[in-house]
């Protein structure tokens, strides 16, 4: 399933991370595991931001996925399942029928 993950990190576990220059190597094994289609970083209402846009096979997923945004980075986490037009597209022709 396409999921949305969104990421606001705490400001001073990201600081000790670009500090101790840490951050680099956490965002991409994270990368590495998720695979995201789409990853995009933004401030958001004065923290560091994340959205990944990546496939969650099965639920069982989730732990793996969220634990290194709270232990390396305090973060608070969001995951909401998203579609892309194609499969907007898919679901409505379904009501169709």
């Amino acid at each position: 399933m396409r999921m949305l993950l969104k990421a606001r990190l705490d400001t001073d576990k990201g600081n000790e991370l670009i500090e101790s220059g840490r951050m680099g190597d956490v965002l991409n094994s994270i990368i590495q595991q998720l695979q995201p289609e789409a990853a995009y970083f933004h401030p958001e209402r004065g923290r560091r931001c994340c959205l990944l846009v990546f496939d969650l096979a099965d639920p069982s997923q989730i732990p793996p996925t969220a634990e290194p945004f709270f232990t390396q980075m305090g973060a608070e986490l969001e995951m909401t399942p998203v579609m892309n037009l194609e499969d907007v597209q898919r679901g409505m022709a379904a009501l169709k029928g």
